[in-house]
């Protein structure tokens, strides 16, 4: 029988990083999953291997980034659940959920390296046994989650026994469950009962499996009344490819969730900046049109304006005078403190972007809007690494005065090589500042000219969007690491 065609499913496109949670590394890791964040990808997600001491508990980890992030999503690549009663897990993930404002997802395995895990306490199952526990567990997970509903948790299985368990606590949003499957049976449980596939094309061998696999899901989905779209597809990629590679994974197979495992940051910010754009585009062309807004990414793969502000393509790169060093907390206080303000002033342009929506929706008035606008720390403050206030007669405020003054030239002087990209930076601080006053001129005609204007206004929007996004990603790839060498 020759491979079937699958449908493109339609699901919006996900780009996310899998990290080895390495121990001995273990502030390396949670710096990568912030430059994921800050890279503008959607996802981050860890092995989960107990049973390898050279691993951190992913559990942990998973906490610990949630705290330290703001607005990607978190997930297990994935827990095997032998050595998750599923009891426990149900509660832990809620509990993360609630914690991280709606930003855990839940991948399961059945389990398989069972000397590992008969070698910690866990029981040793066969490859049937496993997906009836699996099942199971599922089953338990979603009804511990289900806190509106009287009455506790009952459940006599085979392996898993639940009496009288107390419901809760309900997740801030609606968790999905995703499998790592590939044998029939699993791919079976997926389509029945899973809100995602969750395979690695490496184990895969063949791009052909994708398909094989979609059907064997798709079937045993439209058998249990469920459609084939209920039932997400997200892929581990191994290492990058092509755009068009992935632009046909999503069109043809069906994929709308690329993991890319690496722990290379200049491979994490490449496939945000440079593959996750254009493989939108190529997924929007085939779907026939245009592409999906990405508000969170750092380059103009969001909204986009219709004018280019510059060409990234352009923008010169540091030589690493350090490579291979690794930094101590302490060091790495400073380039976090950049992080910090820039995370500041992201929240502040999502506000900005939120306010141009209430006026387009009717919400508040457009007089109101400007007038809290005018109030925003990011007008305020010049937070925005180089915008001046409008009547260019106020005082730089105190983040660009320390960039001006202190930052930009120790870092001249401690690395010349720093250079070229510090005189960049300065140049498009002045792009933004020239931004920052189209926005405010057409929000100026959008009041005086009400119930027009809101074109040219959302278009200066996704304008400073693109560009600050862009600029401040930019700034932190080239700066962090001279910051954890030199400090302010």
């Amino acid at each position: 029988m020759g491979e079937p065609l699958m449908p493109d499913y339609g699901h919006d496109l996900q780009f996310s990083a899998n990290l080895v949670p390495a121990a001995g590394q273990a502030d390396e890791v949670v710096a990568l999953a912030q430059l994921a964040e800050r890279a503008g990808l959607d996802l981050v997600t860890f092995q989960d291997h107990p049973y390898q001491p050279a691993l951190l508990d992913t559990w942990t980890l998973l906490s610990f980034v949630a705290a330290r992030t703001e607005r990607i999503r978190l997930a297990g690549n994935v827990h095997p659940l032998p050595l998750r009663p599923p009891a426990v897990l149900a509660q832990a993930a809620a509990s993360l959920d609630l914690l991280s404002h709606g930003r855990f997802e839940l991948a399961l395995g059945a389990g398989g390296y069972w000397d590992a895990i008969e070698a910690m306490g866990g029981p040793r199952r066969t490859p049937s046994e496993a997906v009836a526990a699996l099942e199971e567990g599922i089953g338990i997970i979603r009804a511990v989650w289900d806190a509106g509903t009287r009455g506790g948790v009952h459940h006599r299985g085979e392996h898993y026994r639940v009496d009288g368990l107390k419901r809760g606590p309900r997740p801030a949003h609606d968790i999905g469950i995703w499998l790592g499957a590939y044998k029939p049976r699993m791919l079976r449980l997926t389509g029945r009962l899973a809100d995602g596939w969750l395979p690695s094309l490496p184990r895969l061998q063949d791009v052909a499996a994708l398909g094989e696999g979609n059907a064997v899901i798709d079937e045993a989905a439209v058998e249990a009344g469920r459609s084939p779209s209920d039932v997400r597809r997200l892929l581990n990629l191994g290492g990058p490819l092509p755009a068009a590679q992935l632009a046909e994974l999503a069109l043809v197979h069906g994929v709308s969730v690329f993991i890319l495992m690496s722990g290379e940051p200049r491979e994490i910010e490449r496939f945000a900046a440079e593959t996750a754009p254009a493989v939108r585009e190529l997924v929007a062309a085939g779907r026939g049109h245009s592409p999906e807004p990405d508000h969170h990414a750092g380059t103009s793969a969001g909204t986009r304006a219709a004018v280019q502000v510059w060409d990234e393509a352009t923008r010169p790169t540091a030589p690493d005078p350090a490579p291979g060093r690794r930094y101590t907390p302490a060091e790495q206080a400073a380039g976090q403190h950049l992080v910090d303000v820039h995370n500041h002033l992201r929240a502040e342009l999502a506000q900005l972007r939120d306010l141009v929506e209430q006026v387009a929706a009717g919400t508040i008035d457009a007089g109101a809007a400007r007038s809290q606008i005018a109030t925003m720390t990011m007008r305020q403050n010049n937070w925005t690494l180089g915008a001046y206030c409008e009547s260019y007669c106020r005082l730089v405020t105190m983040h660009h005065t320390g960039e001006d003054s202190m930052v930009f030239p120790k870092l001249r002087r401690a690395e010349p090589g720093l250079a070229p990209v510090l005189d960049r930076l300065q140049e498009e601080h002045e792009a933004i500042h020239k931004i920052i006053e189209r926005v405010d001129r057409t929000l100026v005609a959008f009041v005086g000219e009400p119930g027009g204007g809101l074109g040219d206004l959302r278009a200066a929007v996704d304008l400073l969007s693109d560009a600050l996004l862009s600029h401040l990603s930019y700034e932190e790839r080239e700066l962090v690491p001279p910051l954890s060498r030199h400090g302010f």
